[in-house]
């Protein structure tokens, strides 16, 4: 199946302006301290978007999978759903957790455009064979489990199921870039 299918270039949604008193804590604020567009998207459910931010806080927060690795992953998630906002998002987050520009840009690319350590393409690998088919080669599985115990297994194949419902939301929905918030990279 082709992953061609026009993305939306407007909201189909849009985003909440005049929040709740309850929901208005949940927004947070993104790089000029407004509440994130797909936070306003989502407080039109307001249990969802509360349950979301436990998720996402938890993945992000909370998991024994370093930053970079983790980054690594979610992004090329982003790419293979071509999410251009979760792309976005987490090109700034990314840089941060220790990817190069370089490197984010390749991970829109196929794997072997890019000089990645076996680590590193193990990861894609994960992101790779679970946006394509929803399930690990047992070949990939062996060789993550050599490095990645239990727990991490756990969260890596969480974080890459749950961004990869997030990309499905963003592009379904038609969220916007945030002000300040790269596009897909170029070279």
């Amino acid at each position: 199946m082709a992953n061609d299918r026009p993305r939306p270039t407007a909201p189909r949604i849009a985003p909440v302006t005049d929040p709740s008193p309850e929901v208005a804590p949940l927004l947070g604020t993104n790089l000029s301290d407004d509440p994130l567009n797909i936070m306003r998207t989502l407080a039109h459910a307001p249990n969802v978007l509360k349950r979301f931010t436990q998720m996402g806080g938890t993945l992000l927060f909370r998991t024994t999978v370093p930053d970079r690795e983790r980054e690594l992953v979610i992004l090329r998630v982003g790419s293979n759903c071509r999410s251009v906002y979760e792309f976005g998002q987490h090109t700034v987050i990314g840089r941060d957790a220790g990817l190069t520009d370089d490197e984010i840009f390749l991970l829109t690319r196929p794997v072997e455009e890019g000089a990645w350590s076996a680590d590193d393409r193990d990861l894609i690998a994960l992101a790779d064979e679970l946006c394509a088919d929803d399930c690990l080669s047992d070949a990939t599985w062996a060789r993550l489990t050599t490095r990645w115990d239990d727990q991490a297994m756990v969260e890596l194949v969480v974080c890459a199921g749950f961004y990869r419902m997030v990309s499905g939301f963003l592009n379904s929905a038609g969220v916007q870039l945030d002000a300040g918030v790269p596009s897909w990279p170029t070279r």
